[in-house]
């Protein structure tokens, strides 16, 4: 009989093959049935990387896509029965994948539309009522130790590239943009309402978003900002954080 190591295996491998033990019990072939089963496992698997990364496919191309897809099934079997969940190292894959190596930026594009699946399946939350953050800031004494939380899709992408611009322009976009694709870009990426986001920040505000996710306060979170960016703008990140929704509570920081 086969175990299901093997057959798990035999799946995924480039080579047709079909494990030892396998019967049928009507008498049929084991080995084209098995053949059948292979081919929609890899199809499913491959179908899944190309849904969740178009804008890579668009910069290789289908056949280029499709073979680096073929060759990341081999090797990273499916971790969760959800298919949206398959492809989650998939930049880092591509990263290391030597015939990208001329697209140095391809990495940090699939890292940028993985977050994009993340923030869609990403649980949902009331965002912040815009009154009561003005509230909290007509109290400054007390402002510094206020722990503001973010929604629960929010995630931040730092690149040595100016991927956000990129994918936008890959987004239907009738005149392609004039920029510098060597430029860092920090990127923005939640889901507001039923529409998910990317937005290019700056560091300043990357870093403040981060130092809210480590549960730091207010306070000790802009002043992070302002030593990664000395014009850091307070009021502008909490205004875009607001904007959009990214904000769902505000709370008294409980020191350790």
């Amino acid at each position: 009989m086969s175990s299901q190591a093997d057959f798990a295996s035999a799946l995924l491998r480039a080579e047709p093959g079909c494990p030892a033990g396998l019967c049928s019990s009507n008498g049929a072939d084991p080995a084209s049935r098995f053949a059948v089963y292979r081919n929609n496992v890899q199809s499913s698997l491959l179908k899944a990387l190309a849904d969740t990364f178009p804008v890579v496919m668009q910069l290789v191309g289908e056949a280029f896509f499709n073979a680096m897809a073929r060759l990341y099934a081999q090797d990273y079997a499916p971790r969760s029965p959800l298919l949206s969940d398959y492809g989650q190292d998939f930049g880092d894959f591509i990263q290391g994948f030597a015939p990208a190596a001329s697209l140095p930026y391809l990495a940090d594009v699939a890292r940028l539309e993985r977050l994009r699946v993340e923030a869609y399946h990403a649980a949902d939350a009331r965002p912040l009522e815009h009154a009561r953050l003005l509230s909290a800031m007509n109290q400054p004494d007390s402002l510094g130790q206020l722990q503001l939380q973010l929604h629960p899709s929010l995630r931040t992408l730092h690149s040595r590239f100016a991927v956000v611009t990129l994918w936008a322009a890959h987004q239907g976009a009738e005149q392609w943009p004039q920029f510098n694709l060597h430029q860092a870009q920090y990127a923005l990426v939640l889901r507001n309402n039923l529409e998910v986001e990317v937005i290019a920040i700056d560091l300043g505000c990357l870093t403040f978003i981060n130092s809210l996710r480590h549960h730091w306060p207010l306070e000790i979170a802009a002043a992070y900002a302002l030593d990664a960016q000395a014009d850091f703008d307070l009021g502008q990140c909490l205004g875009l954080l607001l904007a959009h929704g990214a904000l769902i509570d505000l709370q008294p920081h409980q020191k350790a």
